[in-house]
């Protein structure tokens, strides 16, 4: 499998609930990149959008109107700038976050602790390794959406983890960011999330990050080996 898809796109939905729905547009890809869009207040907020023939049509099924899109991660630019340009709204970018704006062909907007209900949370502002990520938080609605320090896709999990902490922070969890928080769900940058039972589910990736991670290291390595 490719680590990105390309070309034709084949969307399937992932995650979908109330006031929510996620899709992935290439869902052979290695990466499993995950979109989604959330319904707080009136407005849709379609973050970090890989986009696809029939994402229209998903955000049609939610409650109000496109209010933007948002990058919620410095390497998820992906098709933010073409659906936010479709449906004539800005992109939305953290007010801290640096090397993103420049490159985005769309007007641009800054957001701070809040974005139109949404909590923003700084998960990780570093230089080394470059990373910068912001999880957003309908804490009324129930929903956290993690865009890449916790994820479900295969090669992020290992041995029962239905979510886990990514390879590069397996040693160093985001757990003040994230330990505090009880979601319903978790939404995640790659792969489908977790509907019922997010903080349980959040909590345990958490904890069991550094004791699971010689098992992912190798299979990682098996993987690579062929």
């Amino acid at each position: 499998m490719p680590m990105k898809g390309s070309g034709e796109a084949d969307l399937a939905v992932v995650d979908e609930f109330d006031g929510g729905v996620g899709w992935i547009a290439y869902p052979d890809e290695t990466m499993e990149r995950a979109s989604h869009a959330l319904s707080v207040d009136g407005d849709i907020w379609v973050l970090d959008p890989v986009d696809a023939d029939g994402v229209d049509d998903l955000l049609a099924d939610l409650d109000g109107e496109v209010a933007g899109t948002v990058v919620c991660l410095d390497r998820h630019k992906r098709d933010a700038a073409a659906v936010a340009t479709r449906h004539d709204v800005p992109v939305y970018v953290p007010e801290w976050m640096t090397g993103v704006a420049a490159k985005l062909d769309a007007p641009v907007e800054r957001f701070g602790r809040e974005l139109g209900g949404l909590r923003a949370i700084t998960v990780r502002d570093s230089s080394l390794p470059p990373w910068q990520e912001v999880a957003l938080y309908d804490e009324a609605g129930g929903t956290l959406y993690v865009p890449e320090a916790v994820g479900a896709s295969a090669y992020m999990r290992t041995g029962a983890e239905t979510i886990g902490v990514h390879p590069m922070l397996r040693l160093t969890p985001p757990r003040r960011a994230l330990g505090d928080l009880d979601p319903d769900r978790v939404l995640c940058g790659h792969g489908a999330g977790v509907l019922d039972h997010g903080g349980r589910e959040l909590a345990a990736a958490l904890d069991s990050s550094r004791g699971n991670a010689p098992g992912l290291y190798v299979r990682s390595i098996k993987s690579l080996l062929g």
